[in-house]
């Protein structure tokens, strides 16, 4: 008799990093869920077979989620939901479920007790694990163990899983098997994947070209005077290499850097539009930043380049997502056993 695949439902599936990696390890999808037109068509462009809702996850009705599961057993729920609430500033003695601000993770609770699955993974950025004391970690977990959830939490880096870049996250796994397995994956790698080997064979571009054999290789067309200042910083340099009469006055630290090749990327985000190419004067294309979030070049983004980046910084490194699905995979025929 064939055996059943494993299955799950994706929250906040943006482009669907996080979909990528549980469908390395043959998670098969029963649904998933985002509310930003963009992604989605990402998320359809590439998951051709998944079942996508476009809408928002407060709209979907416990009516709906059942009528979608039908018997399916589903074995985890995964996400990032977004959540604003606890930043390092206005929110001083406010608690992290008392936040309106905070209603998507919310959310995410409440499907996850709809559904019951066996698992679910959470992710996040890492501050949230120390904010407010430790409190605001704890409240979360609070909230999943009252829903019948033994929760633990770490925080990972996407560099120890074969990702070429620095991205720490925290990570919420529970399980609603008392005596179940949570393993967090072990880190698969003992040298760390450099800008350099990540990008160097894809073709050379200058400010305003493209490259049609590969898809979202697209360079920004820079201004003169934004390539006059990007011509002085170094390979891994930064704003100071620029001559004074012409730096720019913000102090952020990261704008303005040139990736240092002989190193992993700094953490991506959704605008890295005055981060430089290691040896070539422009920004990194999106397919360049999708490289150094771990996406095959298959993985096609859509909507415009903003949106692109956007996707691309928002999204859970495939490779980082595939080391924990292995680890749920396990912990699942543990249990079966």
């Amino acid at each position: 008799m064939k055996k059943a695949k494993l299955t799950f439902i994706d929250l906040f599936s943006g482009a669907g990093g996080f979909s990528v990696g549980f469908g390395k390890e043959d998670f098969q999808n029963i649904f998933s869920i985002d509310c930003d037109n963009s992604f989605c068509k990402t998320y359809k462009r590439n998951f051709p077979d998944h079942y996508l809702i476009e809408g928002r996850i407060q709209d979907l009705k416990k009516r709906d989620i059942k009528k979608i599961i039908k018997n399916n057993k589903v074995d985890v729920v995964i996400g990032g939901p977004p959540c604003q609430g606890f930043s390092i500033a206005g929110n001083i003695g406010r608690k992290f479920l008392n936040d309106p601000r905070n209603y998507l993770f919310k959310e995410f609770v409440r499907v996850v007790d709809i559904v019951k699955p066996t698992f679910f993974v959470m992710e996040n950025v890492a501050r949230l694990y120390t904010h407010n004391g430790g409190k605001t970690r704890e409240e979360i977990i609070s909230s999943f163990e009252n829903i019948g959830y033994k929760v633990e939490c770490e925080i990972l880096n996407s560099v120890d899983y074969e990702v070429p870049q620095i991205r720490r996250r925290v990570v919420f796994i529970g399980t609603n098997n008392k005596n179940g397995d949570i393993i967090f994956p072990k880190k698969k790698t003992i040298r760390y994947i450099t800008v350099r080997e990540a990008l160097s064979r894809l073709p050379k571009l200058k400010s305003g070209q493209s490259d049609n054999a590969v898809p979202n290789h697209v360079a920004m067309n820079h201004t003169n005077q934004m390539l006059k200042k990007m011509f002085y910083v170094k390979n891994g340099g930064d704003r100071k290499d620029i001559p004074t009469s012409i730096r720019p006055r913000t102090g952020d630290p990261r704008k303005y850097i040139r990736y240092n090749s002989r190193k992993p990327s700094v953490t991506i985000t959704g605008d890295m539009r005055k981060i430089f190419h290691y040896s070539q004067n422009r920004a990194l294309t999106v397919r360049e930043l999708a490289r150094l979030q771990s996406f095959d070049d298959s993985f096609i983004f859509e909507g415009n380049t903003i949106s692109q980046q956007q996707q691309v910084g928002n999204s859970v490194p495939p490779l980082m997502a595939q080391a924990i699905a292995n680890e749920i995979k396990k912990s699942i025929k543990r249990e079966n056993e």
